[in-house]
C-alpha cells in the first residue's frame, strides 16, 4: 500500500477507536514519525495530509530541513534530545515532545530566550520508570511542571509518553490509564485545564492509546512500512 492509502487506514483506526470511546475523530492529531524514511517518503506524506511529522534524530532533521521535506505541514521533535543540540531544534520546530529532565528545560529556556521565540513543549513521563529510558519519574512530574510554568519562553500544551516496549496490551492499557491520571491531576492543579496535548499510542497500540484519551499518536511504521537502516 502507498503512504496515502496507509495514512487513510490509520485515520479510520483512529476514528473507530474514537467512536468506540465517545470521542471525536477529529480531536486526535496524527504524527507521522519519519524516521530513518527519506524526504520524498516525508513529502507523500505531507501530500496524503498528515497533521504533522515526528522527527527522533537531530542530524537527520536538519539534512531534511534543507532538502525543504517538511514543507506543508508542522515538524515535531519526538526523540531523546541531547542538552548540546537543542540549539538547532528550538525554533526549527513547532514542538518538542521529549521534555524530560529540568537540565533539558532549562537549555531550551535558554536558547528560545536568545532567539526572542516561544517554543512549545510536551512534558515527557517516563511511566514505567525504566532506568535506561529519559523523562520525568511520575513521582518528579509535578516538580517539572512546575519549573516549566516558570519559564518565559517555554509553553507547556501537555504531556507524552512511550510505555515500555516489553509490556504486553494488558500492561499498556494501564500505563495509558496511569498517564491519562497524572494528565488530568496537573491540569487541574497547575495549569486550569489549559492543557490540550496527551501524546500517547505509536504504530502497535495507538487504537487502544485513543480509547484511552490521547489527542496525539505518533505513527510509523503503520504509514511508513519497515523502516530501511543506513
Amino acid at each position: 500500500m502507498s503512504i496515502a492509502e496507509n495514512i487513510a487506514r490509520v485515520r479510520g483506526n483512529i476514528a473507530a477507536a474514537a467512536r468506540e470511546a465517545g470521542r471525536s475523530p477529529e480531536d486526535i492529531l496524527l504524527v507521522g514519525a519519519s524516521k530513518m524514511n527519506d524526504s520524498a517518503a516525508c513529502r507523500e506524506a505531507v501530500a496524503a495530509g498528515i497533521d504533522a511529522l515526528g522527527e527522533n534524530r537531530v542530524q537527520e532533521m536538519t539534512l531534511k530541513l534543507q532538502d525543504h521535506a517538511y514543507d506543508g505541514a508542522p515538524l515535531h521533535f519526538i526523540g531523546h534530545l541531547q542538552r548540546n543540540k537543542v540549539r538547532q531544534v528550538v525554533g526549527k520546530v513547532s514542538l518538542i515532545q521529549s521534555v524530560g529532565s529540568l537540565e533539558l528545560l532549562e537549555e531550551i529556556e535558554k536558547t528560545a530566550a536568545r532567539l526572542d521565540i516561544l517554543q512549545d513543549i510536551l512534558l515527557e513521563v517516563n511511566i514505567g520508570e525504566e532506568a535506561a529510558k529519559s523523562g520525568f519519574s511520575p513521582a518528579a512530574l509535578f516538580t517539572g511542571a512546575e519549573a516549566a510554568l516558570e519559564k518565559q519562553h517555554v509553553r507547556t500544551l501537555g504531556l507524552m509518553t512511550i510505555p515500555p516496549a516489553a509490556a504486553q496490551r494488558e500492561e499498556n492499557l494501564r500505563y495509558f490509564d496511569k498517564i491519562r491520571a497524572l494528565f488530568l491531576d496537573i491540569n487541574g492543579k497547575l495549569f486550569h485545564n489549559s492543557l490540550q496535548v496527551l501524546s500517547m499510542g505509536m504504530s502497535g497500540d495507538y487504537e487502544d492509546a485513543v480509547r484511552a484519551g490521547a489527542t496525539m499518536v505518533r505513527v510509523g511504521t503503520a504509514i511508513f512500512g519497515s523502516r530501511y537502516t543506513t
